[in-house]
């Protein structure tokens, strides 16, 4: 049977390369330790997954939670429904997030979102466990992750807390697993003189990084992309208000028209998505494909807002639209400024971030603006 370290080698080598001060790291730990279950979709409903050994050293995210459900506590016949709520991270997209923390030896790094606790693992290897705090909302996930990382004999400090909420100290590097709406005040408040943030952006696939100068804490979007789960301050996400899909597939719009561009899968298209979330938040999207070519986007906001946009291949859609806002337009809006532009405006753009964890945005003439979300 094949040995776990010959996995983690393997894994280590797609990761990263020899060279790389990160391949001894993910050689010496062993993923399968972290993540003994795991959730899977890819053959229609969650189902529990408990191996092959193999599994648990797939380059991917593997989801350890469905709402409350985690996979550790899971019956083999269970099939939870809801979104998922925790997960061992893809480990090159870890890697990577690590890389644009700008870590050191000697750093106190905060690590927010626990998880499986691999990414803590990694992390206290590479820089000693005294260095290392690991956040998570979630008792069960810090509790088990905290026995499995002394196991190994690494004993990062492991705190069950809400990280929209005041943070448990002062760090010099704040490395976020999640994604948040803006960034929270509490955030900004345990950055050390000096210190650097790298988080994601909640609807976006934004990577932001940012530093605290004298002057207040600046940084960048940077050329790059990842996409996170949101942040939660709870055991599971707040209910949402249920989008009729089905009505908005069949609705006669307030506004009925020809579109400019062809449908396409927007949630699917990172930039393009990216930027239509910048101008309208809170956009939901669903993509339907008929046998005959036939193929609808829908979109629909918490305002009441919605549009439907229709057509065979590439052919100019029938637009519906109705609400208050016309999504459609604001969508095409979005692909022109993209088309006249040659590049999605966001990637490079600086970053200053303010007091209340409002971003503003601003490459050449294009400026943006990801206001605060207020701290329950």
């Amino acid at each position: 049977m094949t040995s776990w370290r010959a996995h983690a080698r393997t894994l280590a080598d797609q990761v990263t390369h020899p060279g790389s001060r990160w391949h001894r790291a993910l050689v010496d730990t062993p993923r399968h330790r972290f993540v003994p279950a795991w959730w899977d979709d890819s053959d229609g409903p969650w189902a529990l997954r408990r191996g092959p050994l193999a599994g648990a050293y797939a380059n991917r995210s593997l989801v350890t939670r469905i709402g409350p459900l985690h996979a550790d506590l899971a019956k083999d016949d269970d099939h939870p429904q809801g979104r998922p709520t925790s997960s061992s991270t893809v480990p090159s997209l870890a890697v990577t997030m690590y890389r644009y923390g700008h870590l050191s030896r000697g750093l106190d790094i905060a690590d927010v979102g626990t998880g499986s606790g691999y990414g803590a693992a990694l992390l206290a290897r590479r820089y000693g466990s005294r260095h290392v705090t690991t956040l998570d909302v979630d008792p069960y996930l810090v509790s088990a992750a905290a026995g499995r990382l002394a196991a190994l004999d690494l004993c990062p400090t492991a705190l069950t807390v809400d990280a929209t909420g005041p943070l448990p100290g002062t760090y010099d590097r704040i490395v976020s697993m999640v994604a948040v709406p803006s960034i929270p005040p509490s955030w900004l408040a345990a950055l050390r003189p000096g210190g650097r943030l790298v988080t994601t952006i909640r609807g976006t696939w934004i990577i932001l990084t940012a530093t605290r100068t004298p002057d207040g804490v600046f940084g960048q979007v940077e050329r790059d992309w990842a996409g996170f789960m949101d942040v939660r301050s709870g055991p599971d996400y707040p209910p949402v208000a249920t989008i009729d899909f089905d009505r908005i597939a069949e609705r006669d719009g307030e506004q009925v028209g020809v579109g400019r561009y062809p449908v396409l899968h927007v949630a699917d298209a990172w930039e393009l998505s990216t930027m239509l979330h910048l101008a309208v938040p809170g956009i939901e999207h669903r993509y339907r494909r008929g046998s005959d070519g036939r193929h609808t986007a829908l979109m629909a906001h918490p305002d009441g807002s919605w549009a439907r946009g229709t057509a065979i291949g590439t052919d100019p859609p029938t637009v519906h639209q109705g609400g208050p806002r016309r999504l459609w337009d604001a969508l095409d809006a979005v692909r022109d400024d993209w088309l006249r532009l040659g590049w999605a405006p966001f990637l490079g753009a600086r970053a200053m971030i303010r007091d209340d964890g409002t971003i503003k945005l601003l490459r050449g003439d294009w400026r943006a603006t990801i206001h605060a979300v207020p701290t329950p």
